[in-house]
């Protein structure tokens, strides 16, 4: 790795302007949805209560006809109709893997497309979900990360992903199956591991979020949402004070070297930086351990060497190690560690008191695995030299 990559720019976000027409419900914070029936001519004092009752039905039933909302009078149901719509991203395609991994592939406003991951298990069901059209970060095995960035996602076409996924796997709660722990779970974990860069998203990403922990809606615990960041440091405080949601961290190297090169955000907030901030994630937020996600790059990052000086690097943070087996895309310039190398290493942190899990690759027949999501409208072949060109290899 001779030459070094470009450093991600920093994002500045121009809000979009809302389209003409009936405001959408979905993805309103619930102080929102009462001054958005407020305006609408819903008296002040009953106005909370209106918000609580539609929340409920578009959250927690996936109700997304006003007329079904029975215990609302009709002529505010009417108003409703008039004022307000309860609109979703499309699904586009929807492939499944020989795993069962279910890949969508989902069109928001403008056209645009992200993608958007369904795992199941025997114990959990794992959906994993975008927050930005393509990428700002150029991180040099991501394919994700060799599409431009087109813009931040909206907290209704984040949540969105989730109404999404729970339509097609068929479980919003019937009347008296209840909900939330107790109820039907075959998506019961959100990972915001997909498309971009959460943290450059951070306000979306908080109020989606929120809606999801709602115990009168989706009702997922914050344990059950894990959020992964490359470093953008200045906003990880601020993900444990307003989220409060799990971390995982894009690790990917033990020097600053190497580093920059696979995740060149690090040329902004370097290791030492972005451990500093990590030590006190968990105080901040009543967190369980981080996750630092490492993906095993042959002859790159996977040595005995690298392994100790990772055991050295997270001392003191409550931490596991997910080892994540390379997942090869078109024109790639890396190659997957062999599976002895992977367990060498796994085994060194694992003796050194720390899980290191090597994740299992899903969904590599779709191009459903980590690091392998690009809407199809980018999806255009770049040969290895472009690719290299490009990420500074």
């Amino acid at each position: 790795m001779p030459a070094s990559a470009p450093i991600t720019q920093d994002v500045a976000t121009i809000p979009r302007k809302l389209p003409e027409g009936p405001v959408n419900l979905v993805g309103l914070t619930r102080e929102n949805l009462r001054s958005a029936l407020i305006e609408a001519g819903t008296p002040e004092k009953q106005a909370k209560m209106r918000a609580g009752q539609i929340w409920q039905w578009i959250y927690h039933w996936g109700v997304r006809d006003f007329d079904q909302m029975t215990n609302l009078a009709k002529d505010y149901r009417a108003m409703l109709a008039r004022t307000f719509v309860i609109s979703l991203p499309e699904i586009v395609t929807r492939q499944v893997s020989s795993d069962g991994t279910r890949k969508y592939l989902v069109r928001i406003a403008g056209g645009h497309e992200v993608e958007v991951v369904y795992i199941p298990e025997t114990d959990r069901g794992t959906l994993c979900i975008s927050s930005q059209v393509g990428c700002t970060l150029t991180c040099s095995f991501c394919h994700t990360g060799t599409q431009k960035l087109v813009r931040n996602l909206t907290a209704a076409e984040i949540v969105g992903q989730i109404m999404l996924a729970r339509d097609d796997l068929g479980e919003w709660p019937e009347p008296g199956t209840g909900t939330g722990e107790n109820g039907p779970r075959l998506l019961s974990n959100i990972v915001l591991m997909g498309m971009g860069e959460p943290l450059y998203n951070f306000d979306n990403v908080r109020d989606a979020m929120k809606i999801a922990m709602d115990g009168e809606g989706i009702s997922l615990s914050r344990r059950r949402i894990t959020l992964s960041t490359s470093g953008v440091v200045p906003e990880i405080a601020k993900t444990a004070e307003e989220i409060g949601c799990l971390l995982a961290v894009s690790f990917h190297a033990t020097t600053d070297e190497v580093r920059d090169k696979l995740v060149p955000i690090n040329k902004k907030w370097n290791i030492e930086a972005l451990l500093n901030a990590l030590r006190e994630y968990p105080r901040l937020s009543n967190s369980e351990r981080i996750t630092f996600e490492y993906v095993m790059l042959k002859d790159v990052n996977d040595s005995d060497e690298d392994a100790r000086r990772l055991i050295k690097l997270i001392e003191g943070i409550p931490a596991k190690i997910n080892l994540i087996p390379f997942n090869e895309w078109p024109g790639a310039p890396y190659q997957r560690s062999s599976n002895n190398r992977i367990h060498a290493f796994a085994d060194i942190i694992y003796k050194a008191g720390y899980a290191s899990p090597i994740r299992t690759p899903r969904g590599e027949d779709i191009m459903a695995a980590c690091g392998q999501l690009k809407s199809a409208t980018e999806r255009a072949r770049k040969s290895r030299a472009q690719i290299a060109q490009e990420t500074g290899l």
